[in-house]
């Protein structure tokens, strides 16, 4: 994410990146009034805003983040002067509101996905808190017998955290999962 394909081009050589595949552009995933909302933004406040839905920069946050990086310059003797800027990360559809995920819908993802797996019976116990940040599950699984515990709630882990951030946008902050008890499997 930059300002331009030089600055794009220099973090990703120092992160050690490969070469891109594809770039997207500002001007192809928002609209001339956001963009200009964005820079009149930047003007007034200082902040460097980018106007891009979260689902199009998703992956390790959501919502905001504030003062990523701060740069500052010895000017003196014990003094330093700031001189990096603060940059803050809208989604388009913030401007229009908020929007809600109920507890009951992220369960149904879980359900829908934990049942997808071979060796797991039910889900017994089910809690979530989800907030700005992102969503804290705690559940207890009913396994079927003669499968590899370990294995398979790290499988379970996996694909529960793939789902929600895929279909929800929102970050899995924490999953904790207990197999609560097992049963024998259904006889064909």
């Amino acid at each position: 994410l930059g300002t331009s394909d030089g600055m794009v081009e220099n973090i990703a050589k120092r992160l050690g990146l490969s070469e891109f595949t594809q770039k997207i552009y500002i001007h192809e995933i928002a609209s001339k009034e956001e963009i200009e909302t964005a820079r009149e933004i930047r003007r007034r406040e200082g902040k460097h805003v980018i106007p891009v839905p979260t689902f199009e920069i998703k992956k390790d946050f959501s919502g905001f983040f504030l003062d990523p990086l701060q740069i500052f310059r010895k000017k003196g003797e014990g003094h330093y002067q700031l001189l990096g800027e603060k940059s803050v990360v809208r989604p388009t559809f913030s401007y229009l509101g908020k929007y809600t995920i109920s507890d009951y819908a992220i369960y149904q993802i879980v359900e829908h996905a934990v049942l997808s797996l071979n060796g797991v019976n039910k889900i017994s116990r089910f809690r979530t808190d989800t907030n700005i940040e992102g969503v804290f599950i705690d559940m207890d699984l009913i396994l079927v017998y003669g499968y590899v515990i370990k294995p398979l709630l790290l499988e379970v882990q996996k694909k529960i955290s793939a789902e929600i951030e895929k279909l929800t946008a929102l970050n899995v902050l924490s999953l904790n999962i207990t197999a609560k008890g097992l049963v024998l499997p259904e006889k064909k």
